[in-house]
């Protein structure tokens, strides 16, 4: 059987490179993508240079993956970034528009230019990095919330519709991971005083739970087995935080789960 190809956004760091070495060791056929270039690749899949929000770009390395492969089985959207805990009005208009440009439009971008060829193949499938964020509210953090809120809407609506083509869409929804994340967060560009104190004290939050949550393995592990699977679900929760905080979700009443948030942030 010919080795399904898989394009992967986002794939220099974190979990896209994570995914891109776990996919490229299991016999697949991997592009990962990165804004930057690279006059010789340190990795051992194929990388090419993409910036997710411009649409020639995008238009560029679907056709460069098309063009050598003739075909592209599985989307893996990836790229995104997160903005340092902030309160929401310390971002400008401009910052709040560039991180739903990455988060949001980049994955619809992508999404867009692979359907006409999943669709001449009557088969594809894919998968967009979301977060348990995208189910739940998180103060301090509301842009990156509100653009993995926008995806999770966009990829559950968009599976309807793609369905019948032949085409899945679904969703991967970790919680925190120990990626460079903490390390690569951008700063509110419009900070104000009176939110100096629980900027520090959420960011020191962050890192500890980032230092002592699950392993991008975790992740990556959970891509494969869904990209073998046969009957493909339109979300999944991936680890225990993640799975836990879901079900807290859905049962806890708003009330109680109001105050699990406050007493979570201790704020």
């Amino acid at each position: 059987m010919t080795a399904k190809v898989v394009l992967i956004t986002g794939a220099s760091s974190g979990i896209g490179l994570a995914t891109a070495e776990r996919l490229q060791a299991s016999g697949f056929i991997v592009y990962g993508t990165s804004r930057k270039t690279y006059t010789a690749s340190p990795y051992k899949f194929h990388l090419i240079k993409l910036d997710v929000n411009d649409d020639d770009s995008v238009a560029d390395a679907v056709k460069t993956v098309i063009d050598l492969e003739g075909r592209i089985d599985v989307l893996i959207n990836n790229a995104g970034f997160a903005i340092a805990p902030a309160g929401a009005e310390e971002s400008s208009i401009q910052q709040a528009q560039a991180i739903f440009n990455t988060n949001f439009f980049g994955a619809v971008r992508m999404t867009r230019a692979v359907i006409p060829f999943m669709r001449q193949q009557q088969s594809g499938l894919i998968l967009n990095i979301s977060s348990i964020l995208g189910v739940l509210p998180m103060p301090f953090g509301a842009l990156y919330t509100a653009s993995k809120h926008a995806l999770e809407g966009y990829s559950t609506s968009l599976d309807y519709e793609l369905k019948p083509q032949g085409i899945r869409v679904s969703l991967i929804a970790p919680a925190y991971t120990r990626t460079a994340l903490g390390l690569n967060l951008v700063e509110a560009d419009n900070q104000i005083s009176i939110y100096d104190s629980i900027r520090k004290k959420l960011y020191q939050q962050m890192i500890k739970s980032i230092h002592a949550s699950d392993d991008p393995s975790v992740v990556t592990e959970a891509i494969l087995s869904v990209i073998q699977s046969q009957q493909i679900r339109p979300r999944y929760d991936i680890g225990n935080t993640a799975k836990r905080l879901n079900q807290i979700r859905r049962f806890l009443p708003a009330s109680l789960l109001s105050r699990l948030i406050q007493h979570s942030l201790k704020i």
